[in-house]
C-alpha cells in the first residue's frame, strides 16, 4: 500500500501574525537539508518580507482561470502531481478555487497530494474553521466567506500555532507590514480592534489545547499510564440523578472559573442490572445545564460505582472530583461507608475529592456533641442485639448434658460476643452482655449445671475474669469514642475559627453571610444581630437571615432561644432550639465577628460620605479657579473690545471694527461653551439628566455636531449601512462635539482627525482618531474626571470638563466612552451605543424614555 503524505499546518490566531512567513522559513530550512521541495501556491499579498522568502525556492507555475470577477491564478494540482516532489507548500487551506478548477476547495487539492504520497505544509487562520464561524461573527461582526471543515485540520499530522500579542500585531499593521497604507485605519478600527484580537487569540489557544489533549489521551492509553498528569484542570462531577446535581454542577463551574481553560465532565454511573433510583427528568435537566456551563455529559455503566468513577476520572486525566454529601439515612451506613468516603479513600494523592453539601442533606450542620460517646443509632442497636442475642444463642447451641465439659472454651466463646457487642455498641451493650454472659455461664456450663450455684473455685475465677475483661473492653471503647467525638468537635471548632479569622484578615465577609454561616453551623432556624439605641434603650434588628420565609427573626432578645451579648448594646440572637452550654464559646466568636463587620460597614459608609464631601470641595475649589481665570479671560477680551468701539478719540476703520466685533463674538462663544459645560456637569452631579431615547442615524447627527469645527481638520467616514442607534440626538450631538473638539485641539494641523463609524454585534461604535501626543495608559482614566487636562500643553482654553460631560451623557444613554492608543501615536476615543434593535429587545425599564433635560 502506497504511503500517504503527512500534513503540517501553521494555524494563525489572526491574519498577519506570520503563518506564511513561518511556513516559508521552514521551507528554506528543509531545502538547505536537501529536501525536494516546491512552492505549489503561496499568497504573499504584496508583503515585501514574505515575497523575499519565496525567492530561491522552486515554484510550480500557477493555473490561469477566467472567472466572473476576471482572470485569477490557482494552484495547478495536476502539475504538482506530475512534478512529484517530496514536500509541497500550499498556502490558505480554506481558499475557494475559481469555477472551472478540478476541485471546489483547496483542501480537496491538498487531499489529492497527500494521497499521492506528497507531504504538504499549509496555513489556515482560526476564524476559517467551520465550527467557529458563528463565534467569530459574533466577536468581530464579520462573516467568514471561506471556511474549512474542522476534521480536515484536526486530521493534520502536525499543527503549529502562530501567535502574536494584539498590540504587537496592531503595530505591524500601523507600520504597513500587513495591508496597504490606505486600508490601515479602517482595519485598525474594525477587525483589528484589541478586543477582537484578544478573543481570536484565546479561541486559537483553546482549540489547539483541545487537540493537544487528544494526543495526550492517546499517548497515555498506548503506554498504559494511569496516574494523573496535572497539565490542565479537569473537574469530574459525579451525578446520582438526584435533585442535588444542579448544585454540584454550579459549584464545579465556579471552581473551573478560577482556572483558565478548565474543563467540566459530568458523569452518571448506572448499574448494569438496569435498576436505578435516578430521575430521568433530573438527568435531562442536568445534561442541559452542564452543556450550558460549557462542560460535557457522560453516561457510564459500572456495578462498583466508586471504582467506575475513579477509572473514568483517571482515563480523562482529571485532577478533581466533585461529589455531593450522601442522601442516605444514618442506619444505611451499616452496609458500607458510602461512595464519597470510598472515592476519597481510594483516589490517591493525584486526585482531589470535594464533598459538597446541598439542600437534600439535613438542614444545618451542627457541631459534634461534646457530652457522651455517641456511636450512632444503628450501631448502638446492633450492639444491643449482639450483646443480648449472642450469649443466648451460644448457650442454646453449646448446651451439653455432660456437666462442666470444656468450660474454658465456653468462656472464651461467650467473651467474643461480649467484646464484639462492646466494640459495636459501646459501654452499656458491652456491660449488659457481660452480665448476661456471666449468668448463662453459671447456669448452663459451670458445675453444677442448671443451678445458680458454683461448686468449683476455678469456675468462679473464670467468670469473674470474664466479667472484668468485658467491662474493661466496654470502658475502653466508650472512652475511645468519647475522645474521637471530642477531637472531631475540636477540629470543627478550629476550622470554623480559622475561617472566621481568615475572613477578618481579608475583610471580604458581609453581615448576612456571617449570620447565615452561624445559622447553618448550629442548625438554627434564624439568626439576627440586634442593637440597642443608647437614647431610648429600644432594640432594633440591623441584620437577619432565616432558613424559611415563614420564620420571623427575633426583634428583641427575649424572642430568641439563644442570645450572646456583645458589649452593652449589641447582641447576637438565634432561634430554633436551645443550645448546650459548650456551644456558647463558638457563638461568642461569631458574635464578635458580626460586631466587627457591622463596625467595618459603618466605617466604609463614613469613608464614602467623606470622599463625596472631599470631592465636592475639590470641585468647588476648581470651579472657583475656573471662574477666576478661564471665565474672566473671555470677559476681559469682550470688555476691551467694547470699550475700544465706544471710544470717541479713535477713528476705527471698517476692518478694525470688524476685527473687534469678531473678538467680541469669539469671547461670547467661549463663555457660552464654558457656562454650558459647567451647567451640564452640575446636572450630571445632581442626576437630573434624563435622556429621550429614540432611533437615530449617526450619518444625520454627527455632521451636525461638527458645524463649529473647521472642515479641513476632520475626516468623516460614517457608512450608510450602519444600523440605527438608540440615543438622545441632542445629548449625542453634544458628546460628539466635545470629543472631536478635544481631538482637534491636540492633533497636528497637517493630520486631520478621523471620525469613523462601525458595528460590533448589537452595538454601534463611533471612533475619533487623532495623531497627537497621546495620553499615558496610567492617566487615561483621569482624563474623564472633571477639571482635568492631562497630557496637554497650554494650546487650548477650557476648564477640563469636556470629556467628563461627554462620558456622563454617554452613560446616561446606556453607552460607553473609552480611550485607546492610536497605533503610530495619538489617542482614539471609542463611543459605543446600543443599536435600536437591541434596545427594543431589552426588558421594559432598562432604557429611560421620559422627556427631560436635553443636551443642547
Amino acid at each position: 500500500m502506497a504511503r500517504r503524505g503527512e500534513l503540517r499546518i501553521y494555524l494563525g490566531a489572526a491574519p498577519g501574525v506570520g503563518k506564511t512567513y513561518a511556513m516559508l522559513s521552514e521551507a528554506h530550512r528543509r531545502a538547505a537539508r536537501g529536501t525536494d521541495l516546491v512552492v505549489a501556491a503561496v499568497e504573499h499579498h504584496d508583503r515585501p518580507r514574505t515575497a523575499e522568502l519565496i525567492e530561491g525556492l522552486e515554484e510550480v507555475p500557477r493555473l490561469l482561470v477566467d472567472g466572473p470577477g476576471g482572470p485569477s491564478s490557482e494552484m495547478d494540482t495536476e502539475a504538482v502531481l506530475r512534478r512529484g516532489p517530496a514536500v509541497a507548500l500550499v498556502d490558505e487551506l480554506a481558499h475557494t478555487n475559481a469555477p472551472g478548477v478540478r476541485n471546489e476547495k483547496r483542501w480537496q487539492d491538498i487531499d489529492e497530494l497527500l494521497a499521492a504520497g506528497i507531504d504538504v505544509i499549509s496555513t489556515v487562520n482560526i476564524q476559517d474553521l467551520e465550527s467557529l464561524c458563528d463565534v467569530v461573527h459574533s466577536i468581530t461582526g464579520v462573516r467568514q466567506r471561506e471556511t474549512v471543515p474542522d476534521e480536515v485540520v484536526r486530521g493534520a499530522d502536525q499543527i503549529e500555532l502562530v501567535d502574536m500579542a494584539p498590540e504587537a500585531l496592531r503595530r505591524r499593521l500601523a507600520h504597513g507590514n500587513i495591508y496597504p497604507p490606505h486600508k490601515v485605519d479602517a482595519a485598525l478600527s474594525h477587525y483589528f480592534r484589541p478586543g477582537n484580537l484578544t478573543a481570536l487569540r484565546e479561541l486559537a489557544l483553546l482549540w489547539t489545547a483541545d487537540r493537544v489533549d487528544g494526543y495526550l489521551r492517546r499517548y497515555r492509553t498506548e503506554h498504559g499510564i494511569r496516574s494523573t498528569w496535572h497539565a490542565r484542570e479537569r473537574i469530574v462531577v459525579g451525578l446520582t440523578g438526584g435533585p442535588e446535581g444542579s448544585t454540584l454542577l454550579r459549584r464545579a463551574a465556579r471552581m473551573a472559573a478560577k482556572s483558565s481553560g478548565a474543563e467540566i465532565l459530568a458523569v452518571y454511573i448506572a448499574r448494569s442490572g438496569g435498576l436505578s433510583s435516578a430521575s430521568p427528568r433530573e438527568l435531562a435537566t442536568q445534561r442541559t445545564l452542564v452543556e450550558q456551563l460549557g462542560g460535557t455529559f457522560h453516561h457510564v455503566i459500572g456495578d462498583d460505582v466508586p471504582s467506575a468513577l475513579l477509572d473514568f476520572a483517571r482515563a480523562a486525566n482529571a485532577n478533581q472530583i466533585v461529589l455531593g454529601s450522601s442522601r442516605r439515612k444514618s442506619w444505611q451506613y451499616v452496609f458500607g461507608p458510602g461512595v464519597g468516603a470510598t472515592v476519597a479513600r481510594e483516589s490517591g494523592s493525584d486526585i482531589d475529592v470535594h464533598i459538597v453539601t446541598h439542600d437534600e442533606v439535613a438542614k444545618g450542620r451542627g457541631l459534634p456533641a461534646a457530652h457522651g460517646a455517641r456511636l450512632g443509632r444503628a450501631r448502638t442497636i446492633s450492639g444491643w442485639l449482639i450483646g443480648l442475642g449472642g450469649p443466648v444463642l451460644l448457650a442454646m447451641l453449646l448446651d451439653s448434658p455432660e456437666p462442666g465439659a470444656e468450660f474454658s472454651s465456653d468462656v472464651l466463646l461467650c467473651l467474643s460476643f461480649t467484646v464484639l457487642a462492646a466494640l459495636t455498641g459501646g459501654f452499656y451493650p458491652g456491660l449488659v452482655s457481660a452480665a448476661v454472659g456471666s449468668l448463662l455461664l453459671n447456669y448452663y456450663f459451670a458445675n453444677p449445671v442448671r443451678k445458680w450455684t458454683i461448686a468449683e473455685g476455678h469456675s468462679i475465677v473464670a467468670i469473674v475474669v470474664f466479667f472484668a475483661i468485658a467491662t474493661a473492653v466496654a470502658t475502653v471503647v466508650d472512652r475511645s469514642a468519647r475522645r474521637t467525638q471530642q477531637a472531631a468537635r475540636l477540629r470543627a471548632e478550629s476550622e470554623t475559627l480559622t475561617l472566621l479569622a481568615g475572613s477578618v484578615l481579608r475583610g471580604d465577609d458581609t453581615l448576612a453571610a456571617l449570620l447565615e454561616r452561624a445559622r447553618e453551623t448550629f442548625g438554627m432556624d434564624c439568626a439576627a444581630l440586634l442593637e440597642r439605641d443608647i437614647a431610648d434603650r429600644r432594640w432594633s434588628c440591623v441584620g437577619s437571615v432565616s432558613a424559611r420565609d415563614d420564620v420571623r427573626p427575633p426583634q428583641v432578645p427575649k424572642d430568641a432561644d439563644v442570645d450572646v451579648p456583645i458589649g452593652d448594646n449589641t447582641m447576637l440572637a438565634l432561634s430554633g432550639r436551645v443550645l448546650p452550654a459548650e456551644d456558647r464559646r463558638m457563638l461568642g466568636a461569631f458574635a464578635a465577628q458580626a460586631a466587627a463587620i457591622l463596625d467595618r460597614q459603618r466605617l466604609k459608609e463614613e469613608a464614602v460620605r467623606a470622599h463625596k464631601l472631599a470631592e465636592g470641595n475639590r470641585i468647588r475649589t476648581a470651579l472657583l479657579a475656573a471662574v477666576s481665570h478661564d471665565l474672566r479671560t473671555p470677559l476681559a477680551a469682550i470688555k476691551a473690545s467694547v470699550s475700544s468701539l465706544r471710544s470717541d478719540d479713535v477713528a476705527w476703520s471698517p476692518e478694525d471694527e470688524a476685527d473687534l466685533l469678531e473678538s467680541i463674538e469669539e469671547g461670547a462663544d467661549r463663555l457660552d461653551q464654558l457656562v454650558g459645560n459647567l451647567l451640564d456637569m452640575s446636572r450630571l452631579q445632581t442626576g437630573t439628566v434624563t435622556p429621550l431615547i429614540r432611533e437615530i442615524d449617526l450619518d444625520e447627527v454627527v455632521p451636525g455636531a461638527l458645524r463649529g469645527i473647521a472642515e479641513d481638520s476632520v475626516l468623516l467616514d460614517i457608512p450608510e449601512s450602519l444600523p440605527f442607534a438608540a440615543a438622545d440626538p441632542g445629548l449625542l450631538e453634544r458628546v460628539v462635539a466635545n470629543v472631536v473638539e478635544n481631538a482637534v485641539k491636540y492633533s497636528p494641523a497637517d493630520k486631520p482627525v478621523l471620525v469613523s463609524g462601525s458595528t460590533l454585534g448589537n452595538r454601534v461604535e463611533l471612533r475619533v482618531v487623532d495623531r497627537g501626543p497621546g495620553v499615558p495608559a496610567s492617566h487615561r482614566g483621569r482624563i474623564f474626571e472633571p477639571f482635568q487636562r492631562h497630557g496637554d500643553t497650554p494650546r487650548g482654553n477650557g476648564v477640563g470638563l469636556g470629556l467628563a460631560v461627554a462620558r456622563g451623557f454617554t452613560e446616561a444613554m446606556h453607552g460607553t466612552l473609552d480611550a485607546e492608543d492610536t497605533p503610530g501615536g495619538g489617542l482614539t476615543m471609542v463611543l459605543t451605543l446600543p443599536t435600536a434593535t437591541a434596545a427594543a429587545a431589552e426588558p421594559e425599564g432598562t432604557t429611560a424614555h421620559a422627556p427631560g433635560a436635553r443636551g443642547r
